[in-house]
């Protein structure tokens, strides 16, 4: 097949189907592209008749000449059969490299996503599936279909230089066996639930009680610990008794917890490479220096290899808003957590619930030195309501009215702080889509994600779903458009100048 401009010019005869042309690539010796039916989705490919390669593929099949036309719809059996033909659909695992993770709550956001991580010229690596176990609940979707929909954004963009697909926020085995048999490569494990957040402001005394219920394994760290003085940069930290027992009081359950995640991980990995991710963010206290110490120390003592680790920073990382707190504290929180991530490590630091956190992005970024990975999730989701408010206002005024409705309850499991009273009502001549720049509203709206795609009516109807999915599909270059911006000023910090 010596000339492959064949597939553009076959599909413009065919008024049901719209080709992306931009997602046109070959691959020995077949032509591939995206594009839509309707709303449906469709993987066009082009290849001299008999080709063994394209056999397996589910789909219409047409000759043209001494070629045939494969229609095959966007199915995870499909996107399985593509992986095995095209390495770059399959993610890999990252590294050290400075890397975000961009959460995709309906879908259709990689190709903005991508677009954005362009711009970075390859400083950035991105994650590209990403998805927590409470999310996919909250959604209706499974890891296999977060998986599939990121594969098919990357083919509309035609990205070939790699992506990661981060498991997000596993606390089960069951939650690693669905997330390994879809394909991820990035497990986040969070023990946050056997974080003992009562020794803030324990005794002594009561945290010798609580050390007597600790795993014997990690009692035993207590004799070697005790005492000793660790150095990381300027950083120094001695573990006398107040210190020590806090310490493993406050976090020696979560970490036999990831110990034991870990290892299952390994056994049913087998040979198949993975990076792992440590969250303790979603505690109630920050994570203190010694903490961190006390969590590496044991974590390598134990046998855990893992590439990063999201502390609980001081301050508020509330969702879809800048970061609440005292900047110059800040600073000195990261720069203290980057120098125990090197001399531990060296590992990188994650910042979850990091979108939309713009004021501390350089502060991250230069006291890591590019050790960093960025967590985002919801984020995405509030550019789709900004396109849907650009678009069809009346709608997206349905959904603002609907989330306020439903936040007091929805907001139980987040770190949030809106206030429905003070979000935003519209009077004349208000700019509709300038509700998404309202700390209340995208708060409001960032956590109500979940009724809003669930809601169905009487007749077991979506409300909102089936008509909020229309609008992107229709008009998915406005939403690329709006996500390529947004994250574009995400990612430009953390291109260091040396980079």
């Amino acid at each position: 097949m010596n000339n492959y401009n064949n597939l553009s010019e076959i599909l413009s005869k065919n008024k049901n189907y719209r080709l992306n042309s931009k997602s046109v690539f070959n691959h020995k010796q077949v032509e591939y592209g995206v594009g839509y039916s309707g709303e449906e989705r469709f993987l066009f490919m082009l290849a001299p008749k008999g080709a063994q390669t394209l056999e397996s593929f589910y789909g219409e099949r047409k000759l043209t000449g001494d070629y045939q036309l494969i229609i095959a719809p966007y199915t995870t059996e499909n996107a399985a059969i593509l992986r095995t033909q095209i390495d770059w659909l399959n993610p890999h695992c990252l590294g050290l490299k400075t890397s975000a993770g961009m959460g995709d709550r309906l879908g259709l956001a990689t190709p903005g996503h991508i677009r954005a991580v362009r711009k970075t010229n390859g400083t950035i690596a991105p994650i590209l599936a990403q998805q927590s176990i409470r999310e996919n609940l909250r959604t209706g979707r499974s890891p296999q279909q977060v998986m599939d929909d990121a594969i098919w954004g990357i083919l509309e963009e035609k990205w070939q230089d790699g992506f990661g697909a981060d498991a997000d926020h596993l606390k089960t085995f069951q939650d690693i066996d669905v997330c390994l048999a879809a394909g991820f490569t990035f497990f986040t494990i969070d023990p946050g639930e056997h974080v003992n957040n009562l020794t803030e402001q324990a005794s002594t005394q009561t945290l010798r009680k609580f050390m007597k219920d600790l795993p014997a394994e990690i009692k035993t760290a207590y004799s070697s610990l005790l005492n000793q003085t660790f150095a990381a940069d300027q950083l120094c930290v001695t573990f006398d008794e107040p210190t020590l027992l806090k310490s493993m009081a406050k976090y020696g359950k979560a970490v036999w917890h990831v110990v034991q995640m870990y290892q299952y991980l390994k056994l049913k990995a087998g040979l198949r490479p993975f990076e792992l991710e440590v969250s303790v963010d979603e505690t109630d206290f920050p994570t203190s220096h010694a903490e961190h110490i006390y969590i590496a120390h044991e974590l390598k003592r134990l046998g855990v290899e893992w590439v990063s680790l999201a502390p609980r920073f001081v301050g508020r990382f509330e969702k879809g808003v800048d970061y609440i707190g005292d900047l110059s504290i800040f600073e000195t929180d990261v720069v203290g957590h980057a120098s125990i991530a090197r001399h531990f490590g060296p590992y990188k630091l994650s910042l979850h619930s990091g979108s939309d956190k713009f004021s501390i992005y350089p502060l991250a970024a230069k006291a890591t030195q590019g050790l960093v990975h960025l967590k985002t999730a919801g984020t995405s989701y509030l550019e789709a309501l900004r396109t849907i408010a650009e678009i069809d206002s009346k709608f997206f005024m349905d959904i603002y009215s609907f989330s306020k409705d439903h936040y007091e309850n929805d907001k139980i499991s987040y770190h949030v702080s809106a206030q429905v009273p003070l979000a935003p009502e519209v009077s004349k001549g208000y700019q509709v889509s300038k509700i998404l720049d309202d700390f209340n509203a995208r708060e409001i709206l960032h956590v109500t994600f979940g009724s809003v795609l669930k809601e169905k009516n009487n007749e077991g109807k979506f409300v909102f779903y089936d008509y909020l999915m229309q609008i992107l599909r229709e008009h998915p270059e406005d939403y690329a458009q709006n996500l390529e911006k947004h994250f574009w000023r995400h990612l430009r910090p953390f291109i260091l100048e040396n980079s």
